[in-house]
């Protein structure tokens, strides 16, 4: 679930917009960040463990002149939390240099590995760097070496990649990871992850990179190709919508916080409770809160205050860290809470360590009752495909009732959106959606990636 993001901005500083569009995507990864800026003829790179405001200054922004630039921010789920995994990663190929930043997670990783040349040297320990050299070690144009690989890598990429004087980005055949492309004053493009790292440098939101496209920008303007692999089928990733996208983001034209909303609503028709007041664990979960109290006719609150300085529990590499993070991450609006039936909504259960903890915290706040509201199903299987998903033996509803995750939980009550509530609710249909998580069924996974089936 990484950010990445490139630029082509002839007479701009590239490496600077790709920073602050980065900015934007921190929410994608924490562990590191780079950025990688051509001015037509060199290649510079910059790239450390940590978060983008203690990795770059401008003394290091200074150093990465040009006008196109790729940058990373990376949350790992292939290969360890070290420098040497962060990313953009440079690469030396026949047609010059080039700087590759990947989101996504493969499937056939080690199938493409053996397929390297022997004398390939593999420094770090990521399925990045086994697609990057896929491309070193590919023949003809970029485009050409794109292609070639697009037919041959399964799993989870969007990739930008900035050679010396052109920025690609494309896209697996099944679209699992979000892409788009924005453009810039002044003949400049800009690809993100997100829509809401263009507006922030000022780029106009033009559409996303389909499934399977390669776009090339470059001084004759952009082109588009489109690879078909015949097994393919759309398959975005439901857990986008769900929460790791940010609000003020669309995906394929859909408001990722009118989605959110929409699946408070459908929460409240189908699962009410006679409350108070309405809360939401913020921030990922708020519009669906909204959504729940404006439909339910209760009040909305806050209940909770969080501290934005503190990284998102899910994604700390460190259970350790998940468990003091809950109490360095929220503190509770007494005067909200005191005496009150409140009716909390959250985006997700995953491994069930952290709701236990907000329960108590509430209760302890003067909560009198506490009612869980989930707008997403059960979360039951792991991700093969870029979320650190957990274990089928860490996640909590693949191991436990809802009756019996209330009980541990220690809520009066729980309610789960249902599975064809959420899908209306981000306006696409059932099969164009990777739901992989909630059902166990997954695009382009191979059999052996599975560990366990459960029971339906």
């Amino acid at each position: 679930m990484c950010g990445i993001a490139g630029v082509y901005a002839p007479g701009r500083d590239a490496a600077r917009l790709t920073y602050f569009a980065l900015y934007a995507l921190q929410h994608r990864g924490q562990e590191s960040a780079g950025i990688a800026a051509s001015d037509g003829g060199t290649i510079r790179s910059h790239k450390e463990m940590g978060l983008l405001g203690a990795i770059f200054n401008e003394e290091i922004l200074a150093m990465l002149a040009g006008f196109l630039a790729v940058g990373h921010t990376r949350y790992s789920t292939s290969g360890s939390s070290i420098v040497v995994n962060a990313q953009p990663l440079l690469e030396r190929s026949e047609l010059g240099d080039f700087a590759f930043a990947h989101n996504g997670n493969l499937t056939n990783t080690d199938e493409l590995r053996e397929a390297l040349s022997p004398s390939t040297i593999l420094q770090a320990g990521s399925d990045s760097e086994v697609l990057a050299k896929a491309l070193v070690e590919a023949s003809g144009s970029m485009v050409e070496r794109i292609r070639a690989v697009i037919a041959r890598a399964r799993g989870a990429y969007s990739v930008v990649l900035s050679t010396e004087t052109e920025l690609y980005a494309f896209r697996d055949p099944w679209g699992v990871r979000p892409l788009c492309l924005g453009s810039l004053p002044e003949n400049g493009w800009a690809v993100a992850s997100e829509s809401c790292a263009l507006g922030t440098i000022g780029a106009t939101y033009v559409r996303e990179i389909e499934a399977g496209e390669i776009l090339r920008i470059g001084a004759h303007g952009i082109e588009s190709v489109t690879v078909d692999v015949p097994d393919a089928f759309p398959a975005l990733c439901m857990f986008e919508y769900i929460y790791f996208a940010r609000p003020d983001s669309k995906l394929a034209g859909r408001s990722i916080y009118m989605a959110r909303y929409e699946m408070g609503r459908a929460l409240a028709r189908e699962h009410p409770v006679d409350a108070d007041v309405v809360m939401a664990v913020p921030d990922s979960a708020v519009p669906g809160g909204i959504g729940y109290a404006t439909e339910s006719g209760l009040p909305y609150v806050e209940g909770l205050i969080k501290n934005r300085y503190i990284g998102r529990t899910f994604i700390s590499p460190d259970q350790s860290m998940r468990n003091l993070g809950v109490h360095l991450k929220f503190n509770p609006v007494l005067e909200n809470l005191r005496d009150q039936r409140v009716v909390v909504v959250d985006d997700s259960i995953v491994r069930g360590t952290t709701t236990p903890r907000i329960v108590s915290l509430l209760r302890d706040a003067g909560a009198k009752e506490v009612h869980l509201r989930i707008t997403s199903p059960p979360i039951k299987h792991p991700c093969y495909l870029g979320v650190d998903m957990a274990t089928y033996d860490e996640l909590i509803a693949a191991n436990y009732t809802v009756e019996e995750i209330r009980a541990r939980t220690g809520a009066d009550s729980l309610g789960y959106l249902g599975l064809d509530e959420l899908i209306a609710a981000t306006g696409r249909k059932r099969e164009e959606m990777c739901l992989g998580c909630l059902i166990g069924t997954y695009p382009n996974v191979p059999s052996t990636h599975r560990t366990r089936v459960l029971a339906q």
